[in-house]
């Protein structure tokens, strides 16, 4: 299979190995994202000698350096070993010496792949790199250097961010993210399911665009029996997943995933000391914080101030679409799922329940948070128009009603487009009830913003919006699932 989307990271990669001078890219992202695909892909038809090594996870030192020194005998000496140095300045000697010995004309990648791993404790690997790369390998105009981690928290701090010998070195970094709807329903079409938006979409709210959990889909299935495949048979794939994904990326990965399972209650989104009184006393404080932006950083929560409400400080979602999908459907009944599974059927049961629809919303509503882009494109907005949401809760005992909206623009032309997002199976109707609810909660966002701006008011849907006299009245503008598979122009 080819490389599918990716065409920045593509570009980055290109305008490095076309550089004359030599490169020190940072390659980051959620774990199964694609990034090891993507470098492998993208050099495997270019003329470079290629070194391709990775860190083995709790694996000891003399483990580690041995595995690179197998790859480096594949890249430089016709697939020969070379023995093993004692630590990291030993081998990192040995691999200048090999560089030396490419002809000048050969440009040499170097690609240290899930290399958190190998900085095991006192190893000094990211000193051993910092006077190798400083006094050796950036003086030669060939060296193409990409660092690559799941553990993203770590490279951007120990490698992007270094305050020592490192700090400013980094030429390029790519934070690789999930497809979009678009490339995943390309990278589907790749594997043969010819899935239509919808289906397409349904699929997404579980799995997100990650590559490895696409490749796990089977042809001539709905999106309701591949889910329920995946996730609701004895020992499926997504049973484990969540434990083995958390306990890849941190070491102590019970603490991160009640982090995230706390995060998750809360549709939209828990402020910060609420969260640290939900959770343990020990992850009061910077230990807390400091979680929080790994947690941030490897793709799994996103942190934000409420608009028109700074007041309130720091808030955190669950955007993770399997993380999210895992914390409502599977970990409540993961030891029935253990034990026996569920009866054929379950997920298309669920689905007619009020709690489905509950979930489908907030994940429907993630989804488009993530595609803010399409839908700034489809109501043809500046790209200078702000996105955000907004939230009011009234205090206790006070007669006013709340108002919630799922996502607005915020125009420099003097207007605002505040935006409904509904996900239904079949096209959404706007009765009189539900007018009555969009006009109220309208009223309270002027009052309550103070805003002078022109209000306009933006459908965005996934079955499409019935006609009727209310849609008529209320509805500027209709966004539909297909305008979130549009291509970014």
């Amino acid at each position: 299979m080819g490389l599918i989307g990716r065409e920045e990271e593509q570009r980055i990669l290109e305008k490095a190995l076309q550089s004359n001078k030599a490169e020190f890219l940072a390659v980051y992202g959620r774990r199964r994202v694609g990034k090891t695909f993507l470098i492998r892909q993208f050099f495997k038809a270019k003329k470079v000698v290629f070194m391709d090594t990775a860190g083995t996870k709790n694996a000891p030192l003399k483990e580690q350096i041995e595995h690179f020194m197998e790859q480096m005998g594949e890249a430089f000496f016709s697939k020969v070993t070379p023995k093993s140095g004692k630590n990291w300045n030993d081998t990192f000697r040995i691999l200048t010496e090999a560089l030396r010995s490419v002809p000048k004309n050969k440009k040499i990648v170097l690609f240290f792949d899930e290399f958190p791993w190998m900085a095991t404790k006192n190893s000094r690997l990211l000193q051993t790199l910092d006077y190798y790369w400083n006094q050796h390998w950036s003086n030669d105009n060939r060296v193409k250097l990409i660092i690559c981690g799941s553990s993203a928290s770590w490279i951007v701090e120990k490698i992007i961010h270094n305050a020592g010998g490192l700090y400013n070195r980094v030429t390029e970094s790519i934070h690789l993210e999930p497809f979009n709807l678009r490339d995943t329903q390309r990278f589907l079409m790749s594997n043969g399911l010819k899935l239509n938006h919808s289906q397409v979409l349904q699929i997404y709210m579980v799995l997100g665009g990650v590559p490895y959990y696409l490749n796990k889909l089977d042809k001539g299935l709905t999106a309701t029996q591949i889910i329920e495949q995946l996730a609701f048979k004895k020992k499926s794939f997504l049973l484990d997943e969540f434990d083995i994904l958390f306990s890849s990326l941190f070491d102590t990965p019970e603490i991160y995933a009640e982090i995230v399972k706390t995060i998750a209650t809360a549709r939209y989104g828990i402020g910060q000391e609420a969260l640290f009184k939900k959770l343990d006393k020990s992850l009061k404080g910077y230990s807390g914080l400091s979680k929080l932006n790994a947690l941030e950083k490897s793709g799994f929560i996103i942190s934000f101030i409420p608009h028109f409400n700074k007041h309130k400080g720091l808030y955190y979602k669950v955007i993770d679409e399997y993380a999210l999908f895992y914390c409502h459907w599977v970990d409540p009944i993961k030891t029935t799922l253990l034990k026996q599974g569920l009866r054929k059927g379950y997920w298309e049961r669920i689905q007619t329940s009020p709690a489905w629809r509950s979930w489908s919303g907030y994940a429907f509503e993630s989804i488009c948070y993530k595609h803010l882009r399409q839908i700034g494109q489809a109501l043809k907005l500046s790209p200078t128009a702000i996105p955000d949401t907004w939230r009011y809760v009234p205090s206790k005992g006070s007669l006013e009603n709340g108002a919630q909206i799922d996502l607005l623009f915020d125009r420099d032309d003097g207007a605002i487009t505040l935006c409904e997002i509904k996900y239904t199976l079949s096209p959404f109707k706007i009765d009189k009830e539900y007018a009555k609810k969009i006009q109220q909660k309208t009223q309270t966002f002027e009052k309550r913003t103070k805003t002078s701006k022109q209000l306009f008011l933006a459908m965005i849907t996934s079955s499409g919006l019935m006609p009727s006299m209310y849609a008529e009245d209320l509805i500027d503008q209709v966004i539909n699932l297909n305008h979130l598979f549009e291509k970014e122009t």
